[in-house]
């Protein structure tokens, strides 16, 4: 590991170990190391440079609306290769709460969710995007473990 010294004003550094209080970090290194982490994967992402990703697709939605529903039901099932889990939760009458978790392409993601989040009857969504970058499962004898999507 490498030392890097950085120079930051009185008022920043008050500012980030206030934050690092907060979120309960035991050194500036490793808030710092975090920070980078976290900045450098949501500029692949803006930038298109992730092929694949993993991402937490979370939407509130009135389930009286006319075919919500199934058509939301309709557009998982046709996406089944991206989507790994879906958490449904009643908030009470009419609304739902949906957590979908998804990976695969990033593009193919991202539209999926877009898609969810502009059905009619939908609100308050939010696409959480995470960068894939784990390599292929092996299993212990050294085979790669692969999920083709089925055909159909």
């Amino acid at each position: 590991m490498e030392r890097v010294t950085i120079s930051l004003d009185e008022d920043l550094l008050g500012q980030f170990d206030n934050y690092l209080e907060k979120k309960g970090y035991s050194s500036r290194s490793e808030a710092i190391r975090d920070l980078l982490r976290d900045r450098l994967e949501q500029e692949k992402l803006t930038e298109d440079k992730a092929k694949d990703a993993v991402a937490c697709l979370s939407y509130v939605y009135n389930h009286e609306q006319r075919e919500l529903s199934r058509r939301l039901a309709r557009t998982q099932h046709a996406h089944h290769h991206l989507v790994l889990s879906t958490l449904h939760v009643h908030l009470d009458y009419e609304n739902c709460l949906e957590v979908a978790l998804l990976k695969g392409n990033t593009h193919e993601v991202r539209r999926l969710a877009e898609a969810t989040i502009a059905e009619t009857g939908v609100r308050h969504g939010n696409l959480h995007l995470i960068p894939d970058e784990t390599p292929p499962h092996h299993h212990v004898d050294g085979r790669a473990h692969v999920h083709a999507a089925s055909e159909g």
